[in-house]
């Protein structure tokens, strides 16, 4: 992850160490673009997110999505910002059949 965030051309990604993901709660990457790192987020690490992550290819490159499902799932929290994404993924999920999310 250190190396990719490296190629950004600012190069914030120097200040940041192995491990830091795990030690905080996020980890804020300001270069061209803002990155937050999380290693967990409303309780979902990745080993219980991976099977909610959907692949896409563009330009012939693989890139992981988070699904309605699992974003859904991330946004449990009592933030505004996080209500109006819920009330915008439930319809979401309820246009394509799969609500309620369990």
């Amino acid at each position: 992850m250190l190396e990719v965030l490296s190629l950004l051309p600012d190069g914030a990604a120097k200040e940041l160490s192995p491990g830091e993901v795990a030690e905080f709660v996020v980890v804020r990457v300001c270069d061209e673009i803002t990155v937050d790192l999380m290693a967990k987020a409303c309780g979902h690490d990745y080993s219980s997110a991976k099977e909610m992550i959907t692949p896409v290819i563009v330009d012939g490159v693989l890139i992981p999505f988070a699904s309605p499902t699992l974003l859904w799932k991330t946004k449990q929290t009592f933030r505004e910002k996080d209500e109006i994404d819920r009330s915008f993924l439930r319809k979401v999920l309820e246009d394509r059949g799969e609500w309620p999310v369990m």
